[in-house]
């Protein structure tokens, strides 16, 4: 499977490139967003207003990391992804809006967004659940925390990161999706063997 270390922001180009089952690590900035956070940041669009941060080109992370505040400013404890399907009501509205390139989580997504991936230039990058820690370790600092009215899990949290992956394309820009290929196997899989219990 081949490797890509990426920098954000990330080109069109560039992602054109990536096919399911390829690594990916990113290094630059990336930001967090759930429910909530989506829901407002196209609201802002709507509306004109800028948002704290420029999405364009970069990675959004469906993630409600757990930080804490020190003297030197927020450090984040845990950073485990979030099941992405339940951003799945926003996150075409928001790749074609905002020009994110790579969304970050786990479980994958609906059809709606694989098909703004394949319109606009954009990935699905899965990271592996329970791998919290793995993924703090590869946040070298948070440049600001935005919209904290929401509450720590759904604010935007914008992050420097550095190698942070591994990253499993998981959903491609040409409409290949990992999901849906395990799950054609497994049916396939299943069908034999019940086959051969007679069932």
């Amino acid at each position: 499977m081949p490797t890509y270390d990426l920098t954000t922001p990330i080109s069109e180009e560039t992602i054109r490139k990536l096919r399911v089952n390829d690594i990916v690590y990113i290094t630059g900035t990336i930001f967090t967003a759930r429910d909530e956070a989506h829901e407002r940041a196209l609201e802002w669009s709507k509306e004109n207003k800028a948002l704290p941060i420029d999405p364009s080109g970069l990675c959004v992370f469906h993630c409600g990391p757990i930080v804490r505040e020190t003297e030197s400013g927020w450090e984040v404890v845990a950073a485990g992804p979030t099941t992405s399907t339940r951003m799945e009501m926003f996150e075409d509205k928001f790749i074609e809006a905002f020009g994110v390139r790579v969304i970050i989580g786990k479980g994958g997504m609906g059809p709606k967004t694989a098909l703004a991936m394949k319109q606009f230039g954009a990935v699905y990058g899965a990271f592996t659940g329970g791998a919290a820690v793995l993924a703090a370790k590869a946040i070298r600092r948070i440049v600001s925390a935005e919209w904290l009215d929401l509450g720590m899990p759904e604010a935007l949290w914008i992050m420097e990161v550095e190698k942070f992956g591994p990253l499993i394309i998981s959903i491609d820009s040409i409409g290949e999706n990992l999901f849906e290929q395990i799950s054609t196997i497994v049916e396939k899989n299943r069908e034999r063997i019940y086959k051969l219990a007679g069932i």
